[in-house]
């Protein structure tokens, strides 16, 4: 009895030197009951940000995303603060969260000023239709998740592969394709000019914007399909489904104006991938160049 008691103490005690060497030691000791840094709890708004919090392995800190983050598939679980757009200061604020990472195209702006008056970190990335712009969202859900090591080794897996993407594209001795893109998730259809993501995304892969001369979206009339004459109509798979199928989108009376209505010339991807320029772009764009090809074979 009086043994155990007396490594009872001494055990007592050693816990009490180690104890006191770590206060005096600061990090060089670790403490007997050592716990993990907190990290920062992240509110994103925009699909292709969420993407890259999925791909750094920090979905656990996500407390909010918005409605455009619906890949990976666990993202749609994930609660909700609203289009990008349309943001509210209380429901970002009631998320409790540390810092809010967003694009310049996210608003209204007067919701941000109020959320970082409210003590909360707000990283705005600059969307401009670049690669940069990808590179810049690697960097700053980076930042804002405490995990810029990991954000370095996946911008350099990310920037190889756009490399080797824009080689292929540069290295294809075929003809342009004149290429068209329909955004037609309503009713009424519109068409892209300069400054889009989806004029960006054309040129990437190797296509010419069948449309010029103005910038961003006009509705879609017969006297722009007969003058754009794409050879190739370029959509979304979620526009398609919106007008009930393939079949129903090429009765509209406007495409039947266009070279691509005549061999019924359709490329479509899902709208994040194609438009998002998230880490997925290099994947995107690989696509889209080699059915350019294709349709022009």
């Amino acid at each position: 009895m009086n043994g155990r008691r007396a490594m009872h103490i001494r055990f007592h005690r050693r816990d009490v030197l180690r104890l006191l060497g770590a206060s005096s030691l600061g990090a060089a000791a670790l403490p007997l009951f050592a716990q993990e840094p907190k990290l920062p709890k992240l509110v994103t708004v925009s699909g292709a940000i969420t993407e890259v919090v999925y791909l750094l392995g920090a979905e656990g800190q996500l407390v909010g995303t918005d409605t455009t983050s619906l890949y990976p598939a666990a993202a749609r679980a994930t609660p909700k603060v609203g289009y990008m757009r349309q943001l509210s200061a209380e429901g970002l604020l009631s998320l409790k969260p540390d810092a809010i990472i967003a694009t310049n195209e996210s608003g209204p702006s007067v919701v941000l000023d109020q959320v970082r008056s409210a003590g909360v970190k707000v990283e705005i990335i600059e969307a401009d239709h670049s690669w940069g712009e990808v590179q810049r969202k690697v960097q700053a859900v980076g930042r804002a998740a405490a995990r810029e090591a990991q954000a370095r080794e996946l911008q350099a897996k990310l920037d190889a592969e756009w490399a080797q993407v824009q080689q292929r594209v540069a290295a294809f001795k075929g003809r342009k394709p004149r290429v068209l893109f329909v955004l037609s998730h309503s009713a009424s259809p519109q068409v892209s000019g300069e400054k889009t993501a989806a004029h960006a995304v054309i040129g990437f892969a190797g296509g010419i914007n069948a449309l010029g001369g103005f910038q961003g979206y006009r509705p879609m009339t017969a006297e722009a399909m007969a003058s754009a004459a794409p050879d190739i109509i370029l959509t979304s798979t979620q526009g398609i489904e919106a007008h009930g199928g393939v079949d129903r989108f090429w009765q509209r009376p406007e495409l039947a104006l266009t070279p691509a209505f005549r061999k019924r010339s359709l490329i479509t991807q899902d709208a994040l991938l194609l438009l998002g320029f998230g880490p997925r772009t290099p994947a995107s764009i690989a696509d889209l160049h080699e059915k350019f090809a294709t349709a022009l074979a």
